[in-house]
């Protein structure tokens, strides 16, 4: 089945809801309908990285839709009892409409996977990261996503969802920032990390955004922000890889998707892939 208004599956949209609704409406690809989740899962990880006083936990949820899988992260604990069980077998237009909004995002993100998956066909930049430790490995992606900030040295970013590789990674670039995560506390370094990211925007030039902010609600208010002042959007996402690339041109201004399985989960070589941005391997 193809699209019945001629949308290409791999349009841009200027909101999260105008891209859900042309999704239901089944215009981008194949009845969502008629497409089941055949597994759903979760991983969890604990991570305390060599080289480092501070750990942190993750906790992600993942559909399989055919070959494709798309995901989204959650506060550790917060999935109810079932919410997996619930998800497997079920046809992707309910899931768009399931009362969890990161069931709704995890199978947005497995669906538009699945008709447009990371290719150069799709607009995709593969970036290959090299096979090494935790922590190499972390810092190996910090690299790929900050070379996708287009400022000079002394610009400040916020940066929404604490990574502190890519907090180390915009040091190397004379970069300043702003560290924001909705659970506060400190950095690596001891700096206080700010909980309201839209409060915090108008002092910086640029946000650096975790996909993790589709799957709270925070994401369009940021979008917005972005559009509004003209400011760079780059978003990091191993929630909604398939998603994020969807917003390019309206407020956001370059991707690095991360689709499952995650660099975390394994020591050999990996792929990320760049959407938008300047390319470093042309210069800037």
């Amino acid at each position: 089945m193809t699209p019945v208004t001629g949308i290409s599956r791999t349009a841009t949209f200027e909101t999260y809801d105008a891209l859900l609704a042309h999704v239901r409406a089944g215009e981008l690809g194949p009845d969502p309908a008629a497409q089941r989740v055949a597994v759903a899962f979760t991983t969890r990880q604990a991570v305390r990285h060599d080289q480092r006083s501070t750990g942190y936990r993750n906790e992600v949820l993942s559909l399989r839709l055919a070959e494709a899988v798309g995901s989204c992260a959650v506060e550790p604990g917060a999935l109810p009892e079932g919410a997996v069980e619930d998800c497997a077998g079920a046809d992707v237009a309910r899931l768009l409409e399931h009362p969890l909004l990161p069931v709704r995002v995890a199978a947005l993100d497995a669906y538009l996977m699945h008709i447009a998956p990371h290719t150069p066909r799709s607009g995709a930049r593969p970036v290959p990261l090299p096979a090494g430790t935790s922590l190499e490995k972390s810092r190996a992606r910090a690299k790929v996503v900050v070379e996708l900030i287009d400022l000079p040295p002394g610009a400040t970013v916020l940066v929404v969802g604490v990574v502190n590789s890519l907090l180390e990674a915009l040091r190397s670039r004379g970069l300043r920032y702003l560290p924001c995560d909705l659970k506060g506390g400190l950095t690596e370094w001891g700096e206080a990390v700010v909980t309201d990211a839209l409060a915090e925007a108008g002092r910086c030039d640029a946000l650096l955004v975790s996909g993790m902010t589709l799957g709270n609600g925070t994401f369009e208010p940021l979008r917005r922000h972005a559009l509004a002042h003209g400011k760079q959007l780059v978003m990091f996402a191993q929630t909604g890889s398939a998603v994020l690339p969807r917003f390019l041109g309206h407020g956001v201004s370059a991707v690095c998707a991360e689709p499952y399985p995650f660099f975390w989960l394994h020591g050999g070589p990996g792929t990320v892939h760049r959407y938008g941005g300047p390319c470093p391997e042309r210069g800037r």
